[in-house]
């Protein structure tokens, strides 16, 4: 591969969004360092701005509080995805990848010196209580957000399990803020559920890309397959905020050729130009072992369906893009988030302890196979299907301060209406008790829209579909 890296993503119960990032465990500042001067007059400017707080501020501060907050301030201050890692953070980190951490389970990200949601995990404090993609929370506790960096924000979010936090949320379209209280777990994300949806119709579900994640796929495709082949299978990559590369490569490559290109990076290093193929070698967690050769064979060419939405970002984009231009499937649903970069692990120093720091950088941008850039574009979808029970406001990658432009688009970032109806009402904010919505219900519009493509079925609208599946809804419930 070139390099020695992992992959990874920071999640949390209330962290920053999805995110494809790298472990990297060499000296990257040391490179090129021979070549590149010290700025001595602004290290100076720092040192007296240093010395002047030390001495004249209101109360004292402690160095390392200083040189921490001025690690972050540089990092904050390049994309939304740089960050210093405290040893608080760099722990959470690694645990985060085998889907099992403390807290809320909600995705985060700062923007206007606030905490936006991406999206609540399922089956969580945060989901159960209604918290929704776009809440601000403006209030921790009786603790205002604003002020706070996102990673002081987190920590208050975080805590014991049978712990208590109040959050005070701002949502579009409610006047009033919304205050809940929620009780903290120890959150674990099961990274892949399938189901029968009828006879010959398989659909599965990955809600995060962790490290066993190919290796639960393998095990849930074979289940399906148990009784007989698919006539159609649903891979479902709705509100999948990413996780690690390894994990998007495994997946594709269960539905490609062998040694198909998945993605490839690219940035100022030499190690950041990357192409990543469908092979054991960049997906296989373990050497020699391929945890994707006990699927059946049917399972390379039988009809595909990828279901996304704005909530599906970075590894799940990659997956996406993959198998829409292999023309392996067919993206349906609603435009995704737009993280197309990548971020590198670097640790600060050599402690293998819980003392250890490092920070996050973005380092690579990620192209599809056929070399498109999804950073603050996302994948537009083939067939453009609202679904009245999800949020119609999400938070995107091009809505955040700062974000990288995409450097094939420089205009990119306006989301792609999933129905043209320029005098179709507003459908009003449901509110915050509402049954929170089910991934292969029977409320699932979009799921059934793609069962229907699967079959040869017309493909409904929104506004056809709306009222129509509203009709079956009631039906069903009878």
């Amino acid at each position: 591969m070139g390099i020695s890296i992992k992959s990874v993503c920071l999640v949390a119960g209330g962290i920053a969004a999805g995110a494809l990032m790298s472990f990297n465990f060499s000296a990257l500042a040391q490179r090129e360092s021979a070549a590149r001067t010290i700025p001595f007059e602004d290290l100076r400017a720092f040192a007296q701005v240093f010395e002047a707080i030390k001495q004249s501020y209101v109360e004292p501060v402690e160095d390392k509080k200083l040189i921490s907050e001025a690690i972050n301030g540089m990092l904050t201050g390049l994309d939304p995805h740089s960050a210093y890692l405290d040893q608080d953070s760099f722990r959470d980190l690694r645990a985060s990848t085998e889907g099992k951490f403390g807290g809320l389970g909600i995705e985060v990200n700062m923007e206007d010196g606030l905490v936006k949601v991406v999206a609540p995990y399922e089956d969580t404090p945060a989901s159960r209580a209604g918290i929704k993609s776009g809440d601000f929370i403006v209030r921790i506790d009786e603790t205002p957000v604003k002020g706070l960096t996102l990673d002081e924000a987190v920590k208050r979010m975080r805590g014991k399990p049978k712990t208590s936090v109040k959050l005070t949320l701002a949502r579009k379209g409610v006047e009033q803020p919304i205050v809940l209280t929620l009780v903290r777990e120890e959150i674990h994300i099961q990274s892949v559920r399938s189901k029968l949806i009828e006879p010959g119709y398989g659909w599965v579900r990955i809600a995060q890309f962790q490290r066993p994640t190919v290796t639960d796929l393998a095990k849930q495709v074979n289940l399906l397959y148990k009784d007989g082949p698919l006539k159609g299978l649903v891979l479902d990559l709705r509100n999948d905020p990413g996780g690690v590369l390894d994990g998007a490569i495994g997946v594709s490559a269960a539905f490609l050729p062998a040694d198909t290109l998945v993605v490839s990076t690219d940035g100022r290093t030499p190690g950041s130009k990357q192409k990543y193929l469908g092979s054991p070698e960049f997906y296989a967690a373990e050497p020699g072992g391929d945890p994707l050769r006990s699927l059946p064979a049917g399972i390379k060419t039988v009809p595909m369906v990828v279901l996304v939405n704005g909530g599906s970002a970075s590894a799940s984009e990659i997956v996406a893009g993959a198998l829409q231009d292999h023309k392996r499937a067919v993206v349906m649903g609603t435009q995704t988030f737009g993280k197309g970069s990548v971020q590198t692990i670097i640790p600060l120093n050599d402690d293998r302890s819980e003392r250890r720091t490092g920070i996050k950088l973005t380092t690579a941008r990620y192209f599809t196979p056929s070399g498109r850039s999804i950073q603050a574009k996302g994948i537009v979808p083939d067939l453009l299907i609202d679904d009245p029970d999800q949020p119609r406001i999400r938070l995107r990658e091009a809505d955040l301060a700062k974000h990288l432009e995409n450097s094939q688009d420089p205009k990119a970032g306006a989301a792609v209406p999933a129905a043209p109806e320029p005098n179709a009402p507003q459908r009003p904010e449901a509110a915050v008790d509402r049954k929170p919505f089910e991934f292969a219900g029977p409320d699932d519009l979009q799921l059934q829209q793609a069962i229907n493509h699967l079959k040869g079925l017309p493909v409904v609208s929104r506004a056809t579909a709306s009222a129509e599946h509203a009709e079956v809804t009631a039906q069903v419930k009878k």
